[in-house]
Parts: C-alpha cells; structure tokens; sequence
C-alpha cells in the first residue's frame, strides 16, 4: 500500500500552528509528584525532561518515566534532539548503584533506561551500562528492565557487553531513513544502525526500535525502513511518531503526520513482521512501553 494516497490537503497543511491531535496532558498528579520528588532527591536524569518529551505528565502520573544514564551531557549533535551536547562531566561510577536504589524506591513493574552517547570512552560506557542492569536486576526482582542504547561506534564487544547484562526488552533507534541520515544524525550511520539491531536479535533479546516521521522522509522510503529492520534484525517492536522541532536551532518540521496515516504506517508495520507497532502523533520511544512489555510476555 502506498501511504501517501492520502487527502492531499492533509499532505499539504502549512506547518505553522500545531494542530488540534498534538495536545498534551498537562502535567500533575500524585503519581506525578511522586515520581518527580524520588528523581529530584537521588539526582537523576531523565530523558522525560531533558528531551521534553510531551507525554512526561500522563507517563509520571501513572508511575512511568524513562531514566537517563551516563550523565546528561550529549557528545553527538543530531540535528533533533534537544539534550544539551559538549564535553560530559567526569564519568559518575556510584550511577548504577543509585539508579537501582532510586528504582526500587519507585516500585514500578517495568523501566525504561537510556543514555547520552558517550563517544569520548574507550567503551562508550558499555561496563556502566552492563552494571546498571544487573543492580537493577538485584534491586527490583519484579520489575522488567527495558534499555534503549546508542550504536557504541559500532563496536561489538562494547554492544555484546550491555547484551550480556540480559535486558528484557533492548532498543536502538533507527530515527529516520536512509536519505535522512546525513542530517538528522551526521555522527551515526543507517547500515550501523541496523548492524546493532541484528547482534541485538543474534544475543536471544527482546529487541526494538523507533522513527520519528515529519522531518523530510517519503512514506515509500518509511515503508523501505520498515523492510530494512526485519531484514537485519527480525526486530519485535517499532515505534513511530511525529518529529516535534525543540528550537529554532533544530531541524524544522516538514509536515504535520495526520493520525489516519500513522494508523495505515502501524498496519504495514504490522504486516512487514513487526510484533508490536506503537504509531501516532505523540508516540516517542518509551511511550507505553510498561504495556508492551507486558504483551511480549513468554
């Protein structure tokens, strides 16, 4: 099915004002405070807040959030994230011990955990990675541990160290498609990409993925991802969701993604090979993901 064999007024809408689909929750809530008063007091990061992720206020008030490891300090510049970038602090080695405190503290039947790339280690912060795991595993025996990492440069012992840990559910974004690359992520390459998503699938995990759409792809070439990912990797999961432009300094938005597309986008997902498929306007990458591990459940 061609995608793009939509209303071609909803194809050609002026961006400018968001439309009516791409409202938030506000945040707030018990859950909420709750949530955020564990994060302020243990010092941790989040990717909820240090991306601004729209959905932060429905996820902490229903006692999700996704947790940010390897300080909050980006050595990468992609053209759409808007976690700050530069020279990262000296490496925190208590972060596991911490984090798998501050977890078990929260009670949660399952975590998201991700990370700045850190591209200045000679590991690119594998062993801190694998360590958070198994504290994790230690501190909350009951809860399902999902991590989404970044591509390590490509190096596969640093990747097999993470794999090694036993994540239940393990992601790598492949973020847009090929033709894309070169501008939303000049620091990392598609083909990459999809060499992690393959030693993922190889080391018996769980594994996942996510775009973003609106930021300059064609459908045809989404529909080419999609056949790419189950090619290298059988990936089980795979997000979608609509490209949110941070700053006047980001990548501008291409077109506002109505949310008939994203459910046709979630039906070829589907039909490619996909497990799961979470696709709409506001999905991001951990959005529900406390749900769909419950859906892979052996």
């Amino acid at each position: 099915m061609v995608l793009n064999n939509l209303d071609d007024a909803r194809q050609s809408m002026v961006i400018g004002k968001k439309p009516d689909w791409l409202r938030a929750r506000v945040a707030g809530g018990d859950g909420y405070l709750r949530l955020k008063s564990i994060i302020d007091q243990h010092n941790l990061h989040t990717v909820c807040q240090e991306a601004s992720c729209p959905n932060m206020g429905e996820c902490w008030n229903r006692g999700s959030a996704t947790i940010m490891i390897l300080g909050d300090t980006c050595t990468r510049s992609c053209g759409f994230c808007n976690v700050k970038t530069g020279k990262p602090a000296t490496l925190d080695i208590d972060e596991p011990r911490r984090v798998a405190e501050s977890l078990a503290l929260m009670e949660l039947k399952h975590v998201v955990i991700t990370s700045v790339n850190r591209d200045e280690l000679p590991d690119g912060g594998a062993e801190i990675w694998a360590e958070t795991i198994r504290r994790t595993h230690e501190a909350c025996p009951q809860m399902t541990v999902e991590v989404l990492v970044g591509d390590f440069c490509g190096d596969t012992k640093a990747i097999q160290i993470v794999c090694d840990a036993r994540p239940r559910i393990i992601s790598h974004n492949m973020e847009t498609v090929r033709r894309m690359h070169s501008a939303v992520r000049p620091q990392a390459r598609y083909e990459r990409s999809l060499a992690v998503l393959h030693q993922f699938k190889s080391s018996g995990l769980i594994t996942k993925t996510g775009i973003m759409v609106g930021i300059g792809e064609r459908d045809d070439e989404v529909l080419q991802l999609f056949d790419d990912v189950q090619s290298a990797s059988h990936a089980d999961v795979i997000t979608i969701g609509q490209y949110l432009q941070p700053t006047r300094n980001h990548l501008p938005i291409d077109r506002w993604v109505h949310p008939d597309q994203f459910a046709m986008m979630k039906r070829e997902a589907l039909a490619r090979g996909f497990r799961l498929c979470e696709s709409g306007p506001l999905v991001r990458s951990s959005y529900h993901a406390d749900e769909q591990a419950g859906m892979l459940a052996d």
